[in-house]
């Protein structure tokens, strides 16, 4: 039986929970995701032998950015070549959509391990665009604050590309009404935050050792409905005073000396008529 690559539907649930449950320790957020994806379109699955054994999605995102994300492969399945023909079928999408000028670009982010996506990546000729450093705290840490919601302005913004989740965005109006609808923006001592709705993965608006100090209570009173780990995204250049954050109650899912989360960028312009 060969492959078949198609669109997602309701009853795939069950496949991508059992997906899930065995990717990255049982932690893999595609089942919580699946219905949201499922309503938004373009998620796709790979059945073979009677059975999903992947997935893949793409997400329009401001700036006519095609975002790659929720590519997966059973265990049982993997080092067969499915991920490159869900890679591959992603890709050769994204070139139809530049070529009707809906998007100019693909791009993704990846843990700095995931070695097998980085080398596919790089063969299809995506660049780095920016890497993040990713920390994790445990709630119980903390002494829960409870912060203020806050609105997000275009001042806020003082990074160039601008994490939410594992979603990465450029800075742009359409980037700031984009993470108006899409995160929540919480103030405490001055500092603002954003978080992903429902989420745990947070990103300070202000940075140095004394405003992640600050918000880190703030932080944890937000998490503490959601998971008993939050995550940081930072910027590269924190990976200066790393000891000092480690101090702080943060740490790394995997000891590195380099930013742990890269984002790929694959222009894609050059391809319109």
């Amino acid at each position: 039986m060969e492959p078949i690559i198609r669109e997602a539907k309701p009853e795939d649930k069950p496949f991508i929970e059992e997906i899930a449950r065995l990717t990255w320790g049982g932690e893999d957020y595609l089942a919580r995701v699946f219905d949201s994806w499922v309503e938004d379109g373009n998620f796709y699955v790979l059945e073979f032998d009677r059975r999903i054994i992947g997935t893949a999605k793409l997400t329009f995102l401001p700036s006519k950015v095609g975002w790659m994300e929720g590519l997966r492969v059973h265990p049982n399945y993997r080092g067969r070549g499915f991920g490159r023909l869900l890679h591959n079928f992603i890709v050769d999408m994204g070139r139809k959509l530049a070529e009707e000028g809906r998007i100019d670009a693909l791009e993704f982010a990846t843990y700095f391990l995931n070695r097998e996506s980085i080398a596919m990546a790089k063969k299809d000729g995506f660049k780095v665009l920016i890497r993040f450093l990713s920390l994790a705290a445990k709630v119980k840490d903390f002494e829960p604050v409870e912060p203020e919601p806050a609105e997000l302005t275009m001042e806020d913004l003082t990074l160039g590309i601008i994490p939410l989740g594992w979603k990465f965005v450029h800075r742009s109006e359409e980037a700031l009404e984009w993470l108006r609808r899409k995160a929540e923006v919480y103030e405490i001592s001055g500092f603002k935050f954003l978080v992903e709705k429902g989420r745990a993965t947070f990103t300070p608006l202000s940075f140095g050792l004394g405003c992640i100090r600050a918000m880190l209570p703030a932080m944890a009173w937000v998490a503490k409905e959601r998971d008993e780990v939050f995550e940081l995204m930072l910027p590269a250049s924190m990976m200066e005073v790393l000891p000092g954050i480690k101090r702080l109650g943060l740490g790394l899912w995997d000891e590195t000396d380099e930013p742990n989360v890269l984002v790929f960028r694959k222009g894609l312009r050059a391809i319109q008529g």
